[in-house]
């Protein structure tokens, strides 16, 4: 142990105390030892420190600081680079407040399109997922302080988060929900893990001995500190013994009592207590030495805030309207002057500032006739509203109809109930789409909603949740200041029924049933061959890119790209393994590699992915172990016009 003379000195009472909070967000200091408290904080896309009063919730409002785009936003980015830079931005204001251990982010796989928080999440892909999150605990873990990952694991559904029991088979879990958090701990380095509220498979995770002992710690090699997610704890023995080291937050002292007691008791050992202490310590001692960071340029974060935020937004139609010419535009909709930018709950941030994309159109020259609202954001019906919008579409030669989800239907605790967009929305566009045939429809929401609608519209742009910037991106954007260049991190399917966990999710009684098995997202489509939307990976540019040149060398796949348009842009190449000779059942094809390359208007570049025996492996229930079946395998590359055939 690394503080074995400082444990010596300790009763058993400060041992065990140190194991739990000292309130919401601080763990218990020793003074006597000089072993001071340590501030743990929300921020999976920016930092929710309560400056004054906690409470149990933790709810009470924030310091100011920058709301980055979300994970749901940043992993259409597929840049590994700039997801890192944002984390050392992230971690720069972190450190500046005195925070030790950053809560996220989060890298549960979207393996339902209603989970409620799927908007702090990446990817339905766990390779995706994972490349993510380890470039953005890099970049947080670059200022000294630490990340933590969660929620680990198999925590997809919202409803009764704190009891249900996801069950999931060993091979799934290992394919599909897993993989993310492994490369979390190898390739992001992160040094704290958070457990998740729902039991996997009979066990409390934070009492799972399976998952932290066996995989965790055991195969992954991880040693670093384990913390439960706030107010999920159940038996605390239970989850030293399973190498949990830090219940959050304040207990009213009964679990260290409890905690004592055991030791006392014979029923833990002091020496596994004496371990767990351990990494405490270790996370206190190590972090502080970042808290010479004091200050960060706030403006500066923003215009950092507003580039990553356009390299997120996923263009997903465009018939040629875009990007906007010269000529009159009509703005309608709430979205357009007081942004959805950010989810709710826990990750909740308190913006330094926030850009409105009525201001920021102005901003870029845009000749803008009128505003109007269009529609309640609560819902509900309002004919005076759609009738005022209509009047103002007529007297212009371009409609940018701003539409989405609103607070409450996307939020911790809640999953939400359908895929649809709220009915007076729907309403609106099609009283819209009898006066305007130029209507361009710009999404705000944290995942994938069903577009029945889309033909109403010349141009479907989905923004996500760009942070407190996002409304200049999104205006830089449509004027073609700047290029799209997001792709879908997550598949939109036809409609909500097509999505194969849609019969059994989500687990209303004590389980939730991971009957889907591998096929989650993509591999189902794929494998199925069911017509979707916009698939995985897929998002338009403003300008065209050819392939050219492809070669296998030992491991590494090599090709050239072009931009074979007149405006700079970037490129997402993608590249999947797909299985070309029977043996163990198999998704069609899996993403295992991408790069994404940008380019000047007639320039080329060579790019290369290398590939690992990891990247053919499948986990084999009977050798308990990664194996690679001997056969054929074919690499396939999707360019951004990657797109399955569609039925609408």
């Amino acid at each position: 142990m690394k503080y074995r003379e400082l444990i010596d000195k300790m009763t058993l009472e400060e041992k065990a105390g140190l194991t739990s909070g000292m309130d919401f967000w601080h763990t218990k200091p020793i003074p006597r030892l000089g072993i001071p408290s340590m501030l743990l904080s929300d921020g999976p896309h920016g930092l929710r420190k309560q400056e004054w009063q906690s409470d149990h919730l933790g709810m009470h409002k924030s310091v100011p600081a920058t709301c980055f785009p979300t994970a749901a936003s940043l992993a259409n980015s597929w840049d590994t680079d700039m997801i890192e830079r944002l984390g050392r931005a992230l971690g720069l204001e972190a450190a500046s407040e005195g925070i030790s251990v950053l809560l996220g982010p989060g890298c549960n796989i979207k393996r339902n399109p209603l989970c409620g928080r799927n908007f702090e999440y990446f990817s339905e892909d766990p390779y995706l997922s994972g490349k993510s999150a380890a470039a953005l605990i890099r970049g947080v873990q670059s200022n000294g302080i630490s990340a933590c990952v969660k929620h680990f694991a198999a925590n997809s559904q919202e409803l009764r988060r704190m009891s249900n029991d996801s069950v999931v088979d060993e091979r799934t879990l290992r394919e599909i929900y897993l993989p993310s958090f492994e490369m979390a701990v190898k390739e992001g380095g992160v040094k704290c893990v958070m457990t998740s509220y729902n039991r996997l498979n009979g066990e409390y995770t934070n009492e799972n001995t399976h998952l932290l002992q066996d995989i965790l710690y055991g195969e992954w090699g991880y040693d670093g500190m384990v913390v439960t997610d706030w107010g999920g704890n159940n038996d605390r023995v239970k989850a030293l013994v399973a190498g949990d080291n830090l219940e959050m937050p304040y207990s009213g002292g009964d679990t260290d009592r409890y905690v004592a007691q055991a030791v006392r008791d014979g029923v833990i050992s002091e020496e596994l207590l004496d371990e767990r202490v351990d990494k405490i310590l270790d996370m206190i001692f190590t972090t502080r030495k970042a808290f010479d960071y004091k200050h960060y340029d706030k403006a500066e974060h923003h215009r950092l805030a507003a580039g990553f935020a356009e390299e997120t937004a996923v263009l997903l139609k465009n018939d040629g309207i875009l990007p906007l010419r010269s000529g009159s535009v009509a703005v309608i909709g709430d979205f357009a002057k007081t942004p959805r930018y950010q989810g709710a709950g826990s990750s909740l941030v308190n913006s330094t500032r926030v850009d409105n994309a009525l201001d920021a159109l102005r901003a870029e020259g845009v000749r803008i006739v009128g505003f109007e609202p269009g529609y309640r954001r609560g819902g509900g019906r309002s004919s005076r509203l759609c009738a005022k919008a209509c009047e103002l579409a007529m007297r212009a030669e371009t409609v940018l109809l701003f539409l989405g989800l609103d607070e409450g239907g996307e939020a911790e605790g809640i999953d939400r109930s359908d895929m649809r967009l709220p009915e007076n929305q729907i309403e609106l566009l099609t009283a819209l789409s009898a006066v305007s045939r130029n209507i361009v429809v710009v999404l705000s929401c944290g995942g994938a909603v069903e577009m029945p609608w889309q033909d109403r519209a010349r141009a479907v742009v989905h923004g996500f949740l760009g942070g407190q910037a996002g409304a200049t991106a999104m205006a830089r954007l449509l004027t073609g200041k700047a290029n799209f260049s997001g792709k879908l991190s997550e598949t939109i399917p036809l409609r909500y029924e097509d999505m194969p966990s849609a019969p059994y999710y989500p687990g209303r009684e004590k389980t939730s049933e991971y009957r889907e098995g591998l096929f989650v997202g993509y591999r189902y489509f794929d494998t199925a061959q069911k017509p979707v939307l916009y698939p995985f990976g897929y998002g338009l540019s403003y300008t065209q890119f050819r392939y050219s040149d492809l070669k296998i060398d030992g491991d590494t796949v090599s090709f050239s790209v072009e931009n074979t348009g007149k405006m700079s842009g970037a490129e997402v190449a993608q590249l999947y393994i797909a299985p070309k000779t029977n043996g163990t059942f198999r998704p069609a094809q899996e993403l295992k590699g991408f790069v994404r390359i940008t380019l000047a208007p007639n320039e080329k570049k060579r790019a290369e992915i290398t590939l690992t025996d990891r990247s053919f492996a499948l986990w084999s229930t009977k050798h308990n172990d990664w194996v690679v079946e001997s056969g054929e395998y074919e690499t396939v590359s999707y360019t951004h016009l990657r797109a399955h055939e569609t039925d609408s």
